[in-house]
C-alpha cells in the first residue's frame, strides 16, 4: 500500500478523527458525510458526537472551542470570551454589527417564531421592513411558508446560522422570557447603538 495512503478504520479513535475534520472544515459538516467518510451509520455518528459535546461544552472544560449539533450537522466554533484575543492575534477588524432595531426584531422571532412581518411590527409599534431584509441578507431568518390567513402573509423563522452565531444548538437554550405579544398602544421605538454579533 502506498506509505502516502492511510487506512480508516472506524474502530480506531474516531473521536479523534470527526475533531480533526471539523476542526478542518471551519464550517457545519453533515452527519451523513462523516457517516459516509468513517463508515458508520448517522446513527452512531450522531452518539458519538453527543459524547463528545458533553467534553467539550462541559462548565469545566479547559477548552477553547464548543462542538454545536444540529439537526443534520455539527461545527467546532470557538468559545465566545477567547474572541477578543483571537481578533488580536489574527489582526481582525470588529464587524458584522446588527443594529438595535435588528436585534429586537431578530427577538421576537427567536422567541415566537414562525410570525409574520405585521405581527413583528405590532410587537415594535414601527415598521420593521428594514431591518427584516438586513436579518435575511445576512442569512439569520428565512421563510418558511405562509399563514392560512386572508392575504396568505409569509411566515418567517430563524436559521442554523442564528444558532451558530449565539452559540446555541438549539431554540430550547434561549434564555426564558414572557411571550412577546403586541402591545396595545403602538409607540415609536428609539434607534439605539450597532451591537456586535460575532461568530465565535
Amino acid at each position: 500500500m502506498d506509505q502516502n495512503q492511510t487506512e480508516l478504520n472506524p474502530l480506531k479513535n474516531i473521536e479523534g478523527a470527526i475533531e480533526a475534520i471539523l476542526f478542518a472544515a471551519g464550517y457545519p459538516v453533515k452527519y451523513a458525510k462523516l457517516a459516509e467518510v468513517l463508515g458508520l451509520d448517522v446513527h452512531n455518528v450522531k452518539t458519538v458526537i453527543d459524547h463528545m459535546a458533553k467534553e467539550y461544552n462541559s462548565d469545566a472544560s479547559r477548552r477553547g472551542l464548543l462542538l454545536l449539533s444540529f439537526d443534520d450537522t455539527c461545527q467546532l466554533c470557538t468559545k465566545e470570551q477567547y474572541a477578543p484575543y483571537i481578533r488580536e492575534a489574527l489582526g481582525i477588524r470588529r464587524g458584522g454589527n446588527l443594529s438595535a432595531s435588528s436585534m429586537e426584531v431578530l427577538a421576537v422571532i427567536a422567541y415566537n417564531q414562525p410570525v409574520t412581518r405585521s405581527f413583528v411590527d405590532q410587537v415594535r409599534g414601527v415598521d420593521s421592513s428594514y431591518a427584516f431584509n438586513s436579518l435575511i441578507d445576512k442569512a439569520l431568518i428565512e421563510a418558511c411558508g405562509r399563514l392560512d390567513a386572508p392575504g396568505r402573509p409569509m411566515l418567517y423563522v430563524t436559521t442554523e446560522k442564528f444558532l451558530r452565531v449565539f452559540g446555541l444548538t438549539s431554540l430550547s437554550e434561549l434564555p426564558a422570557t414572557e411571550t412577546m405579544l403586541p402591545p396595545k398602544e403602538e409607540t415609536p421605538m428609539v434607534e439605539g447603538e450597532e451591537v456586535s454579533l460575532e461568530e465565535a
